[in-house]
């Protein structure tokens, strides 16, 4: 009754651990396009960089579980996590250039500048993946 489950584990197992190693640079790479330091805003209790952060995760983790269930491979999944990651960075810096204040906003707290990257990732994330063939 598990054999199929049993033996689709290790296939399981590497595109799970690459999806969270991709995740994890994502949010590297993201933190350090941010001139603020989102983790150390999140320890004091900032509301705006948290969701700001969270927004951005989960916005670059709908690309890559769209690209698990239709890459045929590892390679072709880290290509679209890569595509995903450069997509979300973009949209991230097109953002800032567009309203600066965002860069103030989010290390005082200002929830609506949190809520905005959030849905902004959330969207780009959400168009992203719709888009991986």
């Amino acid at each position: 009754m598990f054999d199929p489950v049993i033996n689709s584990l290790p296939a399981f197992a590497g595109y799970f651990a690459t999806a969270i190693g991709l995740l994890a640079v994502f949010v590297l790479l993201y933190v350090f396009v941010t001139p603020y330091n989102e983790m150390a805003l999140i320890r004091e209790g900032n509301t705006a960089a948290a969701v700001s952060l969270g927004g951005a995760m989960v916005g670059y983790a709908m690309p890559i579980a769209v690209s698990v269930a239709v890459s045929h491979n590892i390679v072709a999944m880290i290509g679209w996590g890569v595509v995903a990651c450069v997509v979300q960075l973009l949209a991230y810096i097109v953002a800032r250039l567009a309203l600066p204040q965002l860069v103030l906003n989010i290390p005082q707290g200002k929830v609506a500048s949190g809520i905005f990257l959030a849905s902004l990732s959330l969207g780009i994330g959400i168009l992203n993946a719709g888009c991986i063939a």
